[in-house]
């Protein structure tokens, strides 16, 4: 397929993309060198450059997260055995981000940032690292990505893993989504759709919806029916959320392997959903790329409606790769600070803005993005929440240069903080530990007894920060 370099309207669609004075004030550009200087290059990449002249209606935005896929799982991120031909075609279409982070190191608190723009810890919901249980979620009264832009005239869908709260306080459909088609918690069978309590797990609205054939085959149905869609004038919004490859390790077609967990469940056996008697690479393999098979035919949908042009496709994962991921050369995966816990893959495609072969090195993270979507489709964030995120739209649509900040990273028990390229690590042992991704991405090199004033100076603003969320209970 022809990359878009060649194929980008210049057409004019009357008036430029929305912007708020504040967040075009702190446009991010290119910034330091990065850790990434040593990652994986594609062929006929070359660095991010702003297409600056061109004009566009208030984009679509379908947003696309895998769940628990590492940042060197895909071909174009440097796997060596898993081939994702439609994802590395969609960041040959736009931009591959090489140092992309996720909020937070494990499910709920990632979606937290994401859909708040905050830092989880600035929510009681978002202290649950993930939410396990009836007695957390995402306040309906919070301001939203969702919220913020249909207040402002987009149709907002929500397809796929939801896990940031359950019925009856938590959802969706609460928190400004006009449409929910998923499950409710963490992890799911993918035939039986039982979850980790044993219950059933797939919904419309707020009301169960029967269907047991595989999970990420029904997704995709829905979301190409979603983008496909006449949606009578209306820019939309679809966060579609894959389970794949989140345990248990089922592909499509492991009828027999999916009857034996659901009978474990059933059975009262509370760790049969977490699998962790079965998987392997293979299967990791099948499910990795049936998740690319999935995002492919979307895309297809996307393009057959005639709405691609106009529509901003962006790619992640909520955190970091676990059991079976390819996380080489990070250090740490899910659940963890270091960098194979936090670092993502992030793909970013809008064919009438944005110019396709292109790679940015630029440190960003999830809340960024939700303040670049509200800046793209002309929306303020509530001022009674103010985003912990930063827009990109100054550096992605009028090559602004970054502004100077941290990214700041709390989960129970371990900190981080980045700041350029030195990193500041306090793992579970207890130990401050100070790293230069630019030359030792997989953070063994300690430079703390080297650097002991940047080290004090990234430990108190680690601390500045904290000193500002909600403590964890007990």
């Amino acid at each position: 397929m022809p990359s878009y370099n060649s194929k980008l309207s210049r057409r004019a669609f009357g008036g430029a993309v929305g912007a708020t004075a504040a967040a075009a004030a702190v446009g991010l550009g290119a910034g330091p060198a990065s850790a990434s200087d040593t990652a994986r290059t594609e062929p006929g990449e070359r660095p991010f450059r702003a297409a600056r002249d061109r004009r566009s209606r208030r984009p679509n935005i379908l947003f696309i997260l895998g769940d628990d896929l590492g940042w060197a799982d895909l071909s174009s991120y440097g796997s060596p055995h898993i081939k994702t031909p439609n994802l590395d075609r969609l960041a040959r279409q736009g931009v591959r981000f090489t140092d992309a982070y996720s909020g937070s190191a494990t499910c709920s608190p990632t979606r937290f940032s994401l859909y708040t723009g905050r830092y989880p810890g600035r929510t009681e919901g978002g202290l649950a690292e993930p939410i396990a249980d009836k007695s957390a979620g995402l306040a309906p009264t919070h301001p939203t990505l969702a919220s913020l832009l249909r207040s402002s005239g987009y149709a907002t869908a929500l397809i796929g893993k939801w896990h940031c709260g359950y019925l009856p306080d938590y959802s969706p459909t609460k928190s400004g989504w006009d449409e929910f088609f998923g499950n409710f918690g963490g992890a799911l069978e993918y035939y039986s759709k039982l979850g980790l309590g044993g219950e059933y797990d797939l919904y419309e609205g707020d009301a169960e919806y029967k269907d047991l054939r595989y999970y990420t085959r029904i997704l995709t149905e829905r979301a190409s029916e979603y983008v496909s869609r006449d949606h009578h004038g209306k820019p939309w919004l679809l966060n579609l959320n894959f389970t794949t490859p989140h345990w248990p390790w089922i592909a499509d077609g492991d009828t027999a392997e999916s009857a034996e967990i659901e009978r474990r469940i059933k059975a009262g056996d509370a760790r049969a959903l977490w699998h962790q008697d079965g998987g392997s690479i293979e299967k990791y393999k099948q499910m990795v790329e049936d998740l690319d098979r999935s995002v492919g035919e979307v895309l297809k949908a996307l393009a057959r409606s005639g709405q691609e042009e106009d529509t901003l496709v962006f790619f992640s994962s909520d955190n970091g790769g676990e059991r079976f991921s390819h996380n080489w050369p990070l250090s740490g995966n899910k659940a963890s600070l270091q960098e194979g816990g936090i670092r993502v893959p992030n793909i970013v495609r809008w064919p009438a803005r944005i110019d396709g072969g292109q790679v940015s090195r630029v440190p960003v993270f999830t809340p960024d993005w939700t303040a670049t979507l509200l800046e793209l489709a002309g929306t303020r964030p509530d001022p009674a929440h103010p985003l912990d995120g930063v827009s990109l739209a100054g550096y992605l649509l009028r090559g602004e240069k970054t502004a100077e900040r941290d990214l700041f990273w709390r989960v129970r028990g371990e900190r981080a903080l980045r700041r350029g390229n030195w990193k500041y690590y306090r793992g579970k042992g207890g130990r401050d530990q100070l790293f230069d991704l630019a030359g030792d991405i997989r953070e063994q090199a300690d430079k703390a007894a080297l650097e002991p004033a940047r080290l004090a100076q990234l430990r108190a603003a680690w601390e500045k920060v904290d000193a500002g969320l909600l403590p964890y209970p007990g």
